[in-house]
């Protein structure tokens, strides 16, 4: 009886096997030890694992002592590299995606080949752990929920744009920034959203973990300061007040920037930005009619 039970789950496991399952693991942000039970064991037990960057996830391997193969998945080769593991998952292959460090999908590569999993009828198993967006909004100490932009644009008057769209935003923005535009980017912070209270996490769960809360001024002059700023930036901006709005000056940039870079008329910029600062359009248009005018 008990022997017909074991062969009766052995054929269970077959057939899920036979389907493929792909695994979305998190790993740590920095400290090994920020690794669940559970990730180890998939980790452990898959045929593959599809690695951000296969060298830094060795590295981690070779600490968890874990052998699997492992299959590099990186940005730039994301549409031909999720092909070629869907033909795997279907050929039965148990795949485990990491990224370099947190989530897969949060700012790192492994969205395209979720979907395509999905959309092929594969098995999505998500295996939860670190993410160093919920890891820096847990320390920050802001109440309420949180607006999450991922990596603000490299280009100064992109990100400008960016943060002039979100200045009326009440729910606190979290981002992530480079430590060489770091400084650059808490000057657009002050310029367009004003002086508010600011979270920032450095290195975050490492030996050099810096954890500041202050306000975007005293945030700027202390790493204007610095000599050398090395490590990835957590960001977390207070929302704004109720009665905040975008100042007259950030407003001008935005429609400076959609006059000039954009293929929008004067009537759909003044739209789209009334309808992104939740502002009446009467208190764009008049603005907008005289900067058109000076093109």
């Amino acid at each position: 009886m008990a022997r017909g039970r074991r062969q009766e789950v052995s054929e269970e496991e077959v057939g899920v096997r036979s389907a493929g399952i792909l695994y979305v693991v998190a790993t740590p942000i920095g400290n090994l030890e920020d690794i669940t039970m559970r990730a180890v064991r998939i980790l452990g037990e898959v045929d593959l694992i599809a690695s951000e960057d296969t060298r830094h996830t060795k590295k981690l391997l070779s600490h968890l002592k874990i052998n699997t193969p492992l299959k590099s998945y990186y940005k730039g080769k994301e549409e031909s590299k999720s092909d070629e593991l869907i033909r795997q998952l279907h050929q039965g292959l148990q795949v485990a995606l990491v990224s370099d460090a947190g989530t897969p999908g949060i700012s790192d590569p492994g969205s395209i080949l979720v979907r395509k999993a999905r959309e092929e009828g594969i098995r999505v198993v998500p295996i939860p752990g670190p993410a160093a967006v919920a890891t820096a909004f847990s320390v920050a100490g802001f109440e309420g929920g949180f607006v999450f932009l991922g990596f603000l644009p490299s280009k100064a008057n992109q990100r400008r744009k960016m943060l002039t769209a979100i200045a009326s935003e009440q729910q606190h923005l979290i981002f992530y920034e480079s430590p060489h535009r770091i400084t650059q980017c808490l000057g657009d912070c002050l310029d367009i959203l004003g002086d508010r209270l600011i979270f920032i996490g450095r290195e975050m769960t490492k030996l050099h973990e810096e954890l500041i809360r202050s306000t975007v001024a005293a945030a700027l002059a202390d790493f204007a300061d610095r000599t050398s700023i090395k490590g990835e930036f957590v960001v977390v901006v207070e929302g704004a007040g109720k009665e905040e709005q975008p100042s007259d000056q950030s407003l001008k940039e935005l429609l400076i920037w959609y006059r000039d870079q954009s293929d929008l008329s004067l009537s759909d910029a003044v739209k789209k930005i009334a309808k992104d600062l939740n502002l009446a359009r009467s208190v764009i248009y008049k603005d907008a009619l005289a900067l058109w005018d000076e093109a």
